[in-house]
Parts: C-alpha cells; sequence; structure tokens
C-alpha cells in the first residue's frame, strides 16, 4: 500500500472516530431525555397515584325533604350553602349548555384539553403573567373542591395533577354532576339547585331550555352576568350559549330561533324561600326524629333525608294566615308581643296535622309555644280532672252539684261572676265554667282519682299539685298545648287517645327505611263517658262560654281556660286557652305574655279571643273536614234525661221568675202605699 492510501485510510478512519464519539453524545442526550422523561412520567404518575380526591365521594349535602300526608312535597332542611342534587334529576338541556359553554370537548379528552392549554402557555408567555386558564371542566371541579383561585403555575400542576386522578377514578357523569353541585352562579347560590331557586323559584328538574341557557351563560362571570344584575347582559350571554348548542347539535335552528325570543322571567328576590315552608312545623320534625328515631340534628340536617309526615297543608296554611293577621289578636304593648301557639290533630291517628308556634318573625330554633310552652292550663283541664272521673264513678250529666260558698281547709274559690246559684246541673256548670262546682265535686271523688285521670290523659303531674287547685287547672308547673290537644283528642275519639306524632315514616337518600311510625293508644276513658263530656262541651260552644267558636252547620264542642294574674290589684288574666274538636279534628290555641308584669298581662278573659282564633282556623279549613256532627248514640237516654231536667229546671226558673216579679210588683206597691201614707201624714201636720 502507498503512502498516499495510508493516509487516506487514516483520514477515513479519524473521521469515523470523530463521527462515532459525535454520535455517543446525541445518543446519551437523547438516552438522557428519554430517561428524564420517563422518569418524569414516572414521578407524574406516582404523583396522580398518591394524590387523594376521596372528599368527591363523600356526598353532596342535599337537602332533607318533608312530604305532607298526600305524599307532595312541603319543604325542604337545608343548612348548608350547596343543595346536592342527582344527575338524573339534571335536565340534559342544561348539561349540554354547559358543556357546550365550558368544555365542549368534555365527554372525548381524558381532563386535559391539550389544545386549549398551549394557547393559554402562549397568552401567558405573551402577557408575563398567568392571565388564562384553558380548564376544562374536570381541571374547574378540581380546583373548587382542592385547591385556591390563585393563579400561578404551581397550582397549575397540582391542578393538572388532581385532574388526571379525578379522571381515572370517576367517571363523566360522576364528575359531571360533582361539577354542578360546586360550582358558584352568583347571588349566593353555590349549585344547580340553589341556582335554578334562587334565579326561578323552581327545582331543578323543571328548568326550561331558555332557564338552562341562562345559568349556564352565568357561570363566565356571575357577579357581572346575573339577570338580577343586568338583564341586557344576561340575555346577550343567554343568546350566546344557545348559539354554542345549535353548533354542537343539541337543539335544532327550530329551538334556537324559538328562544332566543323569550325573556328571562325571575323569582321575586323577595320572595326567595331559603328556609323552606312551615318553619315550626319543620323545626318539631327535626326534634320529633332526633327524640323518637334517635337521628342527630345533624343527619336530618345534612343527610338528604325523606320524611313523610301527617301535615295537611290546607289546615296549616289556614293556621299561618290567621297567625299573620294581626287583627285576629289582641293589641300588644309596643315593647312586647303578646304570643301565641296552635296545634292541631287528627283525633283518630294522632297525627299532627298543623301548628305554629309563635307570632312575629321567624328564627331557626326559635321556641315552640305550641309544643314546649308549659304554663297553667286553666279551666281547660275541668273535663279531665274532675268531670271524667265523675262520671266513671257513677255521676251522671243531669246530677246536681253544690255551687254555695265553700271553703275547704282554708281553700275559697270563688265562681268568675261572684255569685251562687245554690245547686246546679254537672251540664251547667261545664257550660258556663262554674269553679266551685268542679272543687265541690274533686272532693267528693277524692283528688288522688283527679289526679291518676290526668296523669292517665297523658299530663305529667308532680307531688304538689296533689290539692283542690287541681279542679282549675291550677298546677305547680303545667302543660303545653301538645299534650292537652292529645288528651282531649279522646274525647271524639270514644276514649282512645292516639299518641300525638308528626312522622309516619323516614327514609335515607337512597331510599332505604330507617324509621317508620307505630300506632300507639291508650282507652283512657269509656266511649260512653267521652260521649257525655262532648255532649257538655258542645253545650259549651253553642250556649256557654265558647261562644266565639261555633261554625255554622258543623259540631264543634270546646272548652276555654283563663289563668289568674301571679300579682293583685289588677283586673285581668295571664293565660288565655281554648281546646277545641270537632269529630274530624282537636285543635289547642293559647295565648299570653313571655314575661307578665303589672304592664303586660292579657286584660280580658279567654271566651273573648282563643275561641275566635280557633273558629277562624277550621273556617278555613272547612273542606278537610268531612264529618259534621257527633256520633252521641250511647247517651241518648242521658240526653233525655238532662233535658227533661232542664225543662222541668227551666220551668221552676220561669215560675220563680214570675213569684220574684210579683212579689217584686207587690214591694213597689206597698212602696207607694207607705210613700202616700207619709205624705198624708205630712199634709195633716201643716
Amino acid at each position: 500500500m502507498g503512502r498516499m492510501e495510508r493516509r487516506q485510510q487514516q483520514k477515513q478512519f479519524g473521521g469515523f472516530r470523530k463521527w462515532s464519539k459525535s454520535n455517543n453524545l446525541t445518543k446519551r442526550i437523547l438516552f438522557g431525555i428519554i430517561g428524564i422523561t420517563l422518569f418524569g412520567l414516572l414521578v407524574f404518575n406516582i404523583l396522580i397515584l398518591f394524590s387523594d380526591v376521596s372528599k368527591l365521594e363523600e356526598p353532596e349535602p342535599r337537602p332533607t325533604i318533608i312530604y305532607d300526608r298526600n305524599g307532595e312535597v312541603a319543604s325542604k332542611i337545608s343548612k348548608s350553602n350547596i343543595e346536592g342534587v342527582h344527575i338524573e334529576e339534571i335536565p340534559k338541556e342544561l348539561i349540554e349548555a354547559i358543556i357546550s359553554t365550558e368544555d365542549q370537548h368534555f365527554y372525548k379528552h381524558n381532563g386535559i384539553n391539550y389544545f386549549g392549554i398551549t394557547r393559554a402557555f402562549t397568552q401567558n408567555l405573551l402577557s408575563g403573567e398567568v392571565v388564562a386558564g384553558g380548564s376544562t371542566i374536570t381541571q374547574q371541579l378540581s380546583k373548587n373542591v382542592f385547591l385556591t383561585q390563585e393563579r400561578t403555575y404551581t397550582r397549575k400542576f397540582k391542578e393538572v395533577i388532581l385532574t388526571k386522578k379525578i379522571e381515572r377514578n370517576y367517571s363523566k357523569d360522576e364528575i359531571m354532576e360533582s361539577y354542578l353541585n360546586q360550582i358558584y352562579f352568583g347571588e349566593g347560590a353555590w349549585g344547580v339547585q340553589r341556582a335554578a331557586q334562587v334565579y326561578f323559584g323552581k327545582d331543578v328538574s323543571q328548568l326550561t331550555l331558555n332557564e338552562s341557557a341562562t345559568l349556564a351563560g352565568i357561570i363566565k362571570a356571575p357577579s357581572h352576568l346575573s339577570p338580577y344584575k343586568s338583564m341586557k347582559k344576561s340575555v346577550k350571554r343567554r343568546n350566546i350559549v344557545l348559539s354554542l348548542m345549535k353548533n354542537e347539535g343539541y337543539i335544532t335552528q327550530v329551538d334556537f330561533d324559538k328562544t332566543i325570543k323569550q325573556s328571562i322571567a325571575l323569582t321575586d328576590k323577595t320572595n326567595i324561600d331559603y328556609k323552606g315552608k312551615y318553619p315550626y312545623y319543620v323545626d318539631h320534625i327535626i326534634d320529633e326524629a332526633v327524640e323518637k328515631y334517635h337521628l342527630t340534628k345533624n343527619e336530618v340536617l345534612f343527610g338528604g333525608l325523606h320524611i313523610y309526615t301527617e301535615l295537611n297543608p290546607v289546615i296549616q296554611d289556614a293556621i299561618e294566615e290567621v297567625y299573620q293577621d294581626e287583627n285576629n289578636f289582641p293589641a300588644s304593648k309596643p315593647d312586647q308581643l303578646i304570643q301565641s301557639g296552635s296545634i292541631f290533630l287528627n283525633p283518630k291517628t294522632g297525627g299532627i296535622s298543623a301548628l305554629v308556634g309563635g307570632r312575629g318573625d321567624y328564627t331557626y330554633g326559635r321556641f315552640n309555644n305550641s309544643t314546649k310552652l308549659i304554663r297553667q292550663p286553666g279551666s281547660t283541664l275541668k273535663p279531665i280532672a274532675v268531670y271524667t272521673p265523675a262520671l266513671e264513678q257513677g255521676y251522671n250529666i243531669s246530677d246536681n252539684l253544690s255551687d254555695e260558698p265553700l271553703n275547704i281547709n282554708g281553700y275559697t274559690p270563688q265562681n268568675f261572676d261572684r255569685q251562687f246559684r245554690g245547686q246546679v246541673t254537672m251540664y251547667d256548670a261545664v257550660v258556663n265554667s262554674y269553679n266551685i262546682p268542679p272543687v265541690w265535686l274533686l272532693n267528693k271523688i277524692g283528688i288522688e282519682n283527679g289526679m291518676h285521670t290526668v296523669e292517665r290523659f297523658g299530663i305529667p303531674l308532680q307531688k304538689n299539685d296533689s290539692n283542690l287547685g287541681l279542679a282549675l287547672g291550677g298546677l305547680h308547673q303545667g302543660t303545653s298545648p301538645l299534650l292537652m290537644a292529645q288528651a282531649f283528642s279522646a274525647f271524639p275519639n270514644n276514649g282512645l287517645m292516639m299518641e300525638a306524632h308528626a312522622i309516619t315514616e323516614i327514609k335515607d337518600s337512597e331510599g332505604e327505611m330507617i324509621g317508620k311510625w307505630s300506632e300507639k293508644s291508650v282507652q283512657v276513658t269509656e266511649p260512653e263517658v267521652a260521649q257525655k263530656i262532648t255532649y257538655m262541651l258542645l253545650g259549651a260552644v253553642e250556649h256557654g262560654t265558647a261562644k266565639k267558636a261555633q261554625i255554622s252547620g258543623l259540631d264543634v264542642a270546646g272548652k276555654t281556660g283563663t289563668t289568674q294574674l301571679p300579682f293583685s290589684g289588677f283586673d285581668g288574666s295571664k293565660d288565655h286557652w281554648f281546646i277545641g274538636y270537632t269529630p274530624d279534628i282537636v285543635g289547642a290555641i293559647w295565648l299570653g305574655y313571655d314575661k307578665t308584669n303589672s304592664e303586660h298581662y292579657l286584660a280580658t278573659t279567654s271566651s273573648f279571643t282563643a275561641p275566635s282564633i280557633f273558629q277562624q282556623i277550621l273556617t278555613k279549613s272547612e273542606s278537610e273536614l268531612a264529618n259534621k256532627e257527633f256520633n252521641l248514640s250511647l247517651i241518648e237516654k242521658q240526653k233525655k234525661e238532662l233535658e227533661k231536667k232542664r225543662e222541668k229546671n227551666e220551668k221552676k226558673a220561669e215560675k220563680e221568675k214570675r213569684e220574684n216579679e210579683k212579689q217584686k210588683k207587690k214591694d213597689r206597691e206597698k212602696k207607694k202605699e207607705k210613700k202616700k201614707e207619709k205624705e198624708k201624714k205630712k199634709e195633716k201636720e201643716r
């Protein structure tokens, strides 16, 4: 080989070595990039693997729904800003509107819209700061639930990690449901359910295409696009949403043309009901669920329960309407409102049909006068403490009772009118609410018998209630309208007292039964005794102290009660009561001041107040009262005996009246004669 050839080979070999060295560097760089990339992917996936997105599995705070006796939604309980709903309850048009505006490839991508991110990244580089996001719905969900709203690359990286984790763990529908329950729609409305209520006063399931497009349009800038803030901007944005929906093929041209012509009809913002209807009834349901079904308040308030009740919406609306009119109540002092509570039961079932626990503005957890008040019941206790046990011992409604001055170991009861009639029938004593006859009668039958009867009717007593004041309802502590209504419910139900209750059954958010009412009843007295009490209380409404409770064409029985002031020197009373009933319903009404003193007391007796309130409530509820007359078939004989005795007494009273008139006439004539004689005598003396 020549010198020239050897040089040529050395040159080629040197070039190869140079190329080989250069190629190895490229490979090393290439392998390094691949290694770094693989390591980055490994770290990325490890970060995804160990990211915790289990918070999404926590059930959304769903309202507890209250159903009335007809199975219709009566109210909702929710103490959360968010009111979660299942995706099946959300209209398809709303989901499509949000996809069209927020993430058109939602069902196609795996959580990240790379084109959108690239575009946003470019905008951020050009501006020198993070100004754009390009986020998908899944990214927005991860940000809303797990991250802050700050615009930094660190937060964005965390968002991507969480987004990937969410996409791997949950289906698209689950992601969409969580997103729709978390997103903010302005006006304090978090989630689609609240938004539907705040803007349109309806459940999300009832939203129209027009309303769905409006809500979807608000998401971009809730504070600016709310129709409450700017109807013009909101309509313009809605039309853009509709256009996008049309372009995506979700609606037709006909749908588009029809909907953009529609106005956005908002609910009256001042009437947005965040607390739900019938707050006092709902408060009682919460208490009953806790006490009788051993649920916690949080379970009731946040658990998305379905509670079925005995609520009668007609009667409940009637009672609330009456309580909203201050003209139905006595005038209050400027610094304190006369309070009241009313409750109505179905005597056949014990179901609480309606209640209102107070007057004035309602606040959550406010004291409920219809269920929690403890006050002396006054004369409303007479039928239970005295007349029922007396009838059980053989007394009859036509028997005469003493109405003469009475002093038993220093106890000297007085009738309201301070008069004495010698003797009156039991019937007349009840009808006119005389005080001396029941005290005399309780002393005859024994205080212990009276106490046992009261307790049998479900009204708790204390040892120091063992005195003759029991006959007039003068208890040491007292009782509630709820327990009085429950006790009186035995009379129209032939002596069978059903336990009062509001709840019939409770189901969890998935529809599984977790509590059901089991009927509880006590035969507190015999049917004949119950009918005798009813007959006498009918008389109290027809002829006696409860005349203001009369309703034309409907049998109403009832008893008034007035309690004395706890201080002397004033003509008035502390409490007014009326417990009344028809064949289908029994109600208890109480009135009084929260704090009674020399400046705050009731100026009249209960005859002028509580029966009238009862009458107005039932008049507005007559459509629910099918039975107009009491069945008193067991006491026809006693009724006839009483009628004969009353007729005889009336004739006797009429005869005595005539004789008294004759005597008065004779006395007047004698007086005139004496006067004439005196005048003649004076004439002679002159």
